[in-house]
Order: structure tokens, then C-alpha cells, then sequence
């Protein structure tokens, strides 16, 4: 049998196993083993097991992980995004589509401190959710206008998925969050441009409102944390300090801004880092199973026979990054982004890399990850699984949740609108990467 077939059995194994609902990093570690014994035999597998955790765990990139993670539990916990949205919804409100503008502009913000799309969206599902249903929203649309700007968590940097892609790939996590920025941007101007045509085509659906909040008492309560992200996203880009260092220093103020506002106590904190402890828990066993699995499609050697094949296609560049984008937004409407993210990248990058787009080859790379990562956006909020979509449906009691999919189809539209425009002007993702470096 040779290393492709075996390969492409070991694909198939895992999208079964994954289908009878294994957890996925297990999933991949299992059928990366099975793979890599296959090839080697079980002593070199056992020394290669010896060895690997450690170096890929012992990586001080990846302290950034539970950090930031951890800056964004503290600011879950502090009641920050309640506060965000209230002073949002005091200067947003009053015009049709106000409130759900100001949902997406406080996730926004948020997306600068939490860096998790599903943390995101489970936080606003019960700061926003209510207010939007007691002012008169139509429960389907708010629904989607949550979940979607739950997509600015990973879309505005810092960004978890980002991380993950620059592990992968060996990029300056930098310059990817810098190149992040004005696409993460563009997803809020759009998105707001959404919820403005709904609300002239269904007034009743998005109503004007009267906040009866102060919108500058709001202000002053998150002005803090808002510094915070401003602090930490600027000390990065202008190389103030490290990424990992910028983590802990975002870590570190919202912990002190929440115990000085008096929301963080004992019980909120260890939540917090429990919360954290989990999340990093299971994306550690994702990043340990996609190596061993990487590992076996490297012996299978079909990343590079893949590679060779697609550039000697004779397909223009374009065409093969449309295709893998169209089928990243596949697969991200079915499974976990992460997981997808890891699984595929050993054998999209190195075709990525041996085509020629007219840029050097980091910016080449750079862009890349940003198409990724707005791929993965979309791929959150699109059905049949839309992962942000069954958090709000799970926590939006009433609303089914094929109301929410109908409501998040236009921004689904105008997200790919987006995506073509960075995709055809590379130029947006890497303006910043070239006048910052």
C-alpha cells in the first residue's frame, strides 16, 4: 500500500471517529499513532512519544495560549461586556439597527482583550440577548447579530487561532496580528452595514430605541479596560513587548481592574481559572494530536506529493486558493476551526508556498493566514453545525435555531464579499506589516 492510500484511509478514519463524536485532538493522536506505527514500527514511535510532548509543550510561544485565554475570563467575569454594551447602546441605539450595532461594535472591543470566538458569543448571549429582545428585536435576528459579531473574537487580534496558525506555519505572530487589524475592522464596518439595510427593509425587525442609560456613566466604568486592550495591542505592534509578555501584562491589569471594581472575588477568579485550565487542557491535546498526526502525513509523504501535483497543474495561483478557501468554509460548518486549522494546513501550506501570488514569500504566507482566518469566521456562523449559532441557540430559549440561520445568511453573504475583496487586494492585510517592520 503506498504512503497516500495509506494516507487517505487515515483521513477517513478520522473524520469517522469524529463523526461517532470522539474528542478530536484524541481522534487525531489516535489515528496519527496508529499511522505513525504503521510507517515505523512501534519502538521508533514510543522514543519519537518520549520526546515530542515535551519539546511541543516546553515551546514558550505557546504561554500565550492560557493567557490570553485568561485575560479574557477575568474580563468575561468582571461583567466587562455588559458595560460595553450598555455604553455602546447609548450612543447606537437611538437610529434603526442601533442596538445590534452597538452588539457588534462592544464585541469588537471585546474581541481585543478575549481573543475566543465562542467566548464571545456565550458572553454576549447573556449581557445583550435580553436587552435586544426587550427593546422589541425580532429574537432571530439578535440572535444572529450576537453569534456574528462572536466572530470578532478571533477576527480583531489578539487572536487564539492566529497563535495557532503561526505555530504551524513558523510566522511572526506580530506581524500576523498586525496584518489582522483592518480585515478584523472591515468584518465590523460590514456587519454594521448589514444590520442597517435590515433595518430599512424591516423596521419592525430592528427598531430605533430609547436607551434609558446613560451612555457616559458606561464609559467611565470600562474606560479601564478598554486602555488595557489599547495598551496591549499597541505595546505588540510597536514591539514594546513581546506577544507573551503583552498576554501577561493584559492578564495581570484585568485582574486588577476587576478586584478595584469590586466584580472579581474569590469565587470569580478561581472560576476563571478553572475556565482556563480546561480551555488550554483541550487545546494543548489538540495541538499534541494534530503533531502526532502531521507527523504520520509527513512519513505518508502526501503534503508533498499534494504540493507538487497542484503546482504542476498548470491552474493559475488563484484558482487553487479559491478552491481551498471554499473548502475551508466547508469544513468549518462542521467541525471544531482548530482542529480544522491543524488538520489541513500540513497539506495546504507548503502548495500555498510553492505558488506565486507576486508577493515575497512571508507576506505571501501572512495573507494566507488572514484569508484563513476570516474562512474560519465564516465557517462559525454557517450551517448545518455554525458552532456560534448553537451557542446562542442553546442559550436564546424559544427562538429554533433555523430562524437564527436564515437571519445570519446576509452577513454570511457580505463576509464572503469581504473575503473576496482581501483575497483581490492583499494590499489590506499587509499595509500595516510593511510600515510597521
Amino acid at each position: 500500500m503506498s504512503g497516500t492510500t495509506t494516507a487517505i484511509i487515515g483521513f477517513a478514519v478520522l473524520l469517522l471517529l469524529i463523526a461517532i463524536r470522539m474528542p478530536i485532538g484524541l481522534a487525531m493522536l489516535l489515528t496519527g499513532s496508529v499511522g505513525y506505527i504503521s510507517f515505523m514500527g512501534l519502538a521508533p514511535f514510543l522514543s519519537y512519544m518520549k520526546s515530542t510532548p515535551y519539546h511541543l509543550f516546553a515551546n514558550y510561544t505557546l504561554s500565550i495560549i492560557p493567557l490570553f485565554i485568561l485575560m479574557g475570563a477575568f474580563a468575561e467575569r468582571s461583567g466587562l461586556s455588559a458595560d460595553l454594551f450598555r455604553a455602546a447602546a447609548g450612543f447606537f441605539g437611538r437610529r434603526k439597527g442601533g442596538l445590534g450595532m452597538a452588539v457588534i461594535g462592544a464585541s469588537t472591543l471585546f474581541g481585543a482583550i478575549c481573543g475566543s470566538s465562542v467566548a464571545t458569543t456565550a458572553t454576549f448571549s447573556r449581557a445583550a440577548l435580553p436587552e435586544l429582545r426587550r427593546y422589541g428585536y425580532d429574537p432571530a435576528l439578535a440572535g444572529a447579530t450576537v453569534a456574528v459579531g462572536g466572530t470578532l473574537g478571533i477576527l480583531i487580534p489578539p487572536s487564539v487561532i492566529l497563535v495557532v496558525y503561526a505555530l504551524a506555519t513558523e510566522q511572526n505572530i506580530v506581524k500576523l496580528f498586525q496584518a489582522a487589524l483592518i480585515p478584523g475592522l472591515l468584518a465590523t464596518l460590514f456587519h454594521c452595514l448589514v444590520l442597517g439595510w435590515v433595518a430599512r427593509r424591516d423596521p419592525v425587525a430592528a427598531p430605533a430605541v430609547e436607551v434609558d442609560e446613560t451612555a457616559r456613566g458606561h464609559w467611565r466604568a470600562i474606560w479601564p479596560a478598554v486602555l488595557v486592550a489599547v495598551v496591549v495591542v499597541g505595546g505588540i505592534y510597536g514591539g514594546v513587548f513581546t506577544p507573551t509578555e503583552g498576554a501577561a501584562v493584559g492578564a495581570v491589569a484585568m485582574l486588577i481592574i476587576g478586584v478595584a471594581r469590586r466584580t472579581l472575588g474569590l469565587a470569580e477568579i478561581r472560576t476563571s481559572l478553572l475556565q482556563t485550565a480546561e480551555t488550554t487542557g483541550m487545546i494543548f491535546l489538540i495541538l499534541l494530536g494534530a503533531e502526532v498526526f502531521n507527523s504520520f502525513l509527513a512519513l505518508s509523504r502526501l503534503p508533498a506529493n499534494a504540493a507538487e501535483a497542484i503546482a504542476s497543474s498548470g491552474f493559475p495561483p488563484l484558482a487553487i486558493l479559491a478552491m481551498f478557501l471554499a473548502l475551508y468554509i466547508v469544513l468549518g460548518a462542521v467541525m471544531d476551526e482548530l482542529a480544522m486549522i491543524l488538520l489541513t494546513l500540513p497539506v495546504f501550506f507548503p502548495v500555498i508556498s510553492a505558488l506565486d501570488f507576486g508577493l515575497p514569500a512571508e507576506e505571501a504566507a501572512i495573507w494566507f493566514g488572514i484569508l484563513v482566518l476570516i474562512v474560519v469566521g465564516i465557517g462559525l456562523v454557517t450551517p448545518p453545525i455554525g458552532l456560534n449559532v448553537f451557542v446562542v441557540g442553546a442559550l436564546a430559549k424559544g427562538v429554533p435555531i433555523t430562524a437564527i440561520y436564515r437571519r445570519v445568511l446576509p452577513f454570511i453573504a457580505i463576509d464572503i464579499v469581504r473575503l473576496l475583496v482581501v483575497t483581490a487586494f492583499p494590499v489590506l492585510a499587509l499595509v500595516l506589516v510593511r510600515v510597521l517592520n
